[in-house]
């Protein structure tokens, strides 16, 4: 596996006050803040994660072309209100202090496709993706874990609050965490590194839950990547969220508004997945992408944000899969 040594710069609070000052005195489309959940860019590095086209480790499912549609396009397009009885669209999770947001991108793009394909309002594993699939190593990184979907399949599973309930098999096990001083009751101080990988056990975590590990599987029936701002926006409009991964640098745990693009001077960071839910122009004539990210609903937007849509920003255009679900399984 390879190890990817980084040059972090800023790396303190007062870093991310001038990188914040700089953003908003510059007129670049978007608002920056200095980010509460972390204290230093390099607390950002853990939170990153995903392989990148172009790294030794990259794989994805085979790119295939979608068909347009008879109709046009919709100007700008929501999947939480295009599929609002889909709660898990907008459900915001928290990957905490390890590099598993390939496997959160993955997972919510899957529970959001299924519940749009079955009416089945599910949350399914981070934790059995991140930790039992073979797309990625855990808190180390990974790829896109459709094709392990379509070839094992995942198990329910909720997110750390959900731990107890017996909802689902396999809630994921890291506390959402965060980097700032003094910590809160919500979102106690992360530890001071990244966490270890834990050992897949192939079983529900939830001794109340109903089903056991192999009897809660559940399997994509096709996976597939998209290519081309307009085959992305046909597949969302037509299918739901998808996975997709980019280039975060310095300057991006800063974002607070508007449409994101890398300014000058900022320096890479890694390359990290989440989960495209939306498309549509701003006032300016900016055209965007609307993405969920897992760092908590207190980071960005309402742990959203907008990138600049049609121009590859940050490589966003690059790295983007998903699926499809049996018609045996649609209602």
């Amino acid at each position: 596996m390879k190890v990817v040594c980084l040059l972090i710069v800023g790396a303190s609070a007062s870093g991310f006050e001038e990188i914040a000052e700089k953003v908003n005195a510059g007129n670049y489309g978007w608002t920056a803040q200095v980010p509460s959940k972390f204290a230093s860019t390099e607390d950002v590095v853990p939170h990153l994660g995903a392989f990148l086209p172009g790294d030794e480790e990259f794989n994805e499912p085979e790119v295939v072309d979608i068909p347009a549609s008879n109709g046009a396009l919709p100007d700008s397009f929501d999947s939480q209100t295009n599929w609002p009885a889909c709660t898990v669209i907008g459900n915001v999770r928290d990957q905490s202090s390890c590099g598993s947001c390939w496997a959160f991108g993955s997972s919510a793009s899957f529970e959001s496709r299924r519940c749009i394909s079955t009416g089945q309002d599910v949350k399914f594993s981070p934790e059995d993706t991140a930790f039992c699939s073979t797309a990625g190593y855990g808190c180390q990184g990974g790829n896109s874990a459709w094709s392990w979907y379509e070839r094992t399949g995942v198990v329910t599973g909720g997110d750390f609050t959900d731990k107890g309930s017996g909802s689902t098999c396999l809630p994921y096990g890291f506390a959402p965490c965060a980097h700032h001083v003094p910590a809160t009751a919500d979102y106690p101080a992360c530890p001071s590194g990244e966490y270890p990988s834990p050992t897949c056990a192939k079983a529900c975590s939830e001794s109340s839950y109903s089903g056991s590990y192999n009897e809660d599987k559940t399997k994509a029936s096709s996976s597939y990547s998209v290519r081309g701002e307009t085959q992305i926006m046909q597949e969302l409009v037509t299918n739901g969220p998808m996975y997709v991964a980019f280039t975060v640098y310095s300057d991006f745990p800063t974002y607070k508004s508007g449409v994101y693009t890398k300014t000058p001077g900022s320096s890479r960071l890694g390359g990290h997945a989440v989960t495209l839910v939306g498309y549509g122009t701003d006032a300016h004539g900016t055209p965007y992408w609307k993405i969920k990210n897992s760092w908590n609903e207190e980071w960005g937007n309402g742990g959203h944000f907008l990138i600049k849509r049609g121009s590859d920003e940050c490589g966003i255009e690059d790295s983007v899969s998903a699926g499809a679900f049996s018609s045996t399984e649609v209602v």
